[in-house]
């Protein structure tokens, strides 16, 4: 029986040092955490439960039946963070490169269809140097039944990415389908193709941190929701994020403890708008005058700055965030500032997140660029995310609520449940001036009669009682109370129920 008993543990100790000392060593060297100390940072002490240790490759070709190393490259199994469970696989580029075979994909699988059957979420740590080519198309197969179950567990369970390394080629589609996306600074990138095969199609010369890396996709495609400075900070924050999150689609996010007065007073909030309609502000601080304890989790930090999204706690309640920035391009709606917020929206409604906006929005940005770039459409996705959302809805008006981005932006017409304006909000077609230029062509030529013109405008429409007088605002509030509004208001709507009518699924304009 000792005999036995030391076999397992002599076949666990091997599997568990993955591609031996050496390649360890480099790894750290890049400044890396292996597969299996990122998932101990990852998960709660002693919490992690592995699932097929000892799995190793079926394949025989290129010599490879000479070598076939336990675990095959990948940690998979669950645990806990802070007492809540969630699926994690950990691929460990010691072993082969991180490279997916068949077996290394069955793992990743088995522990994403039990996510989905027990309603947990999935956290996956990418680090891969992708397709194992020794297998040929059964690699390709694997990847491919891996993006299956991404696409079931969509909306099911909540998907995290986390890139550590290089994800290229047919990897990277299974991240772009999770919903959150982290990337380390320097360290990890992600491409469909890589710089040499760039080269030799397009004859651009590029280098892998330029073409993936966490710079481009964090500020310039939009495919990562954030970069970190290094592998700790990364499992860090990703252990914040799911503190947010509701373990499945048929669960709330937790409640936490919280330490912040619901009915908070910040009459700084008075002062926030300038006198001068054009003065930018930055809409960040109301958020975190809002929030419990200031704590804010922005999402896409560093893309379309126009437009703000993230979660923050309302009585130790989740709510996600939509907020327009003056600071940026005044706060204009555009193509990139709709796909962030509609993508962001919808993950909040598919995982019942009720959803906070803030409105401070003088309309689309114009150009020839934007509408060639399909503004209309992408611009519609953000109108299409907020009308099928069924989650409770509270908007607060703060500035500027103008033309169609007035009702893109949470309105009572898209079934918004509260409708806030504060005394500064201004609901019009138009700016005064526009408004005028059209209406009064005729007496551009007068100085003196545009500017009473526009005097007048602003008395009659630069105001939020005209929408008031038509209950298109539940109240106009004082901002100072404006945390003490919105927490009342959510308490209300915590056993809404809204449905939409029956489909198989709707047709976003993508």
């Amino acid at each position: 029986m000792a005999d036995i008993l030391q076999e397992l543990e002599t076949r666990r100790a091997a599997a568990r040092a993955g591609g031996g000392e050496r390649r360890v060593a480099a790894q750290h060297a890049k400044g890396k955490l292996t597969a299996r100390e990122r998932v101990e940072l990852l998960l709660d002490d002693g919490s992690f439960e592995e699932f097929d240790l000892f799995v190793a490759h079926r394949a025989v070709d290129f010599g490879m039946a000479a070598d076939r190393p336990a675990g095959d490259g990948v940690v998979t199994g669950w645990g806990t963070i802070n007492g809540r469970m969630v699926y994690v696989f950990s691929q460990d580029f010691t072993v082969f490169g991180g490279s997916l075979s068949e077996t290394h994909a069955q793992k990743i699988c088995k522990i994403m269809d039990m996510a989905i059957q027990n309603g947990a979420p999935v956290i996956g740590i990418n680090d891969s140097g992708g397709a194992r080519i020794q297998e040929g198309v059964a690699s390709l197969a694997g990847y491919a039944e891996v993006f299956q179950r991404n696409v079931l567990a969509s909306g099911v369970v909540p998907q995290i990415s986390l890139i550590m390394g290089p994800c290229a080629g047919g990897a990277v589609y299974s991240p772009a389908m999770t919903d959150f996306i982290f990337m380390v600074k320097d360290s990890s990138c992600m491409f469909v193709t890589g710089p040499d095969v760039v080269k030799t199609v397009t004859n651009e010369q590029v280098t892998a941190e330029e073409l993936g890396g966490a710079s481009t996709h964090t500020r310039r495609s939009s495919v990562a929701d954030g970069a970190y400075e290094n592998d700790v900070e990364a499992l860090a924050e990703t252990r914040r994020l799911f503190d947010f999150l509701p373990l499945h689609n048929r669960q709330k996010a937790p409640v936490r403890p919280f330490f912040d007065a619901p009915d908070r007073v910040e009459m700084s909030l008075d002062t926030l708008i300038p006198a001068n309609p054009n003065q930018p502000y930055d809409m960040k601080e109301l958020i975190l005058k809002i929030a419990d304890e200031s704590d804010f989790f922005e999402i896409q930090k560093d893309f379309a700055g126009n437009i703000v999204t993230g979660f923050l706690r309302i009585e130790g309640q989740t709510v996600g965030v939509v907020a327009n920035q003056p600071m940026v391009l005044a706060g204009c709606l555009d193509i990139d500032s709709s796909r962030k917020a509609a993508r962001f929206v919808r993950f909040c409604d598919a995982f019942e997140v009720p959803i906070l906006t803030l409105v401070d929005v003088p309309g689309f940005l114009p150009g020839v660029a934007q509408e060639y770039g399909g503004v209309i459409k992408h611009g519609a996705k953000l109108l299409f995310a907020y009308g099928e959302a069924t989650v409770p809805k509270v908007t607060v008006i703060t500035r500027k609520a103008y033309g169609g981005a007035y009702d893109v932006m949470s309105s009572k017409h898209l079934r918004g449940d509260f409708n806030y304006a504060w005394p500064t909000a201004e609901i019009a077609v138009m700016g005064a001036k526009g408004a005028v230029e059209i209406l009064y062509r005729s007496e551009l030529g007068d100085g003196q009669k545009i500017a009473a013109r526009v005097k007048d405008y602003e008395a009659r429409f630069a105001n939020p009682f005209v929408a008031a007088e038509r209950g298109f605002i539940d109240e106009v509030i004082m901002p100072h109370s404006t945390r003490r509004r919105v927490a009342r208001a959510f308490a209300s709507l915590r056993g809404k129920r809204q449905e939409n009518p029956w489909k198989k699924h709707d047709n976003i304009p993508l």
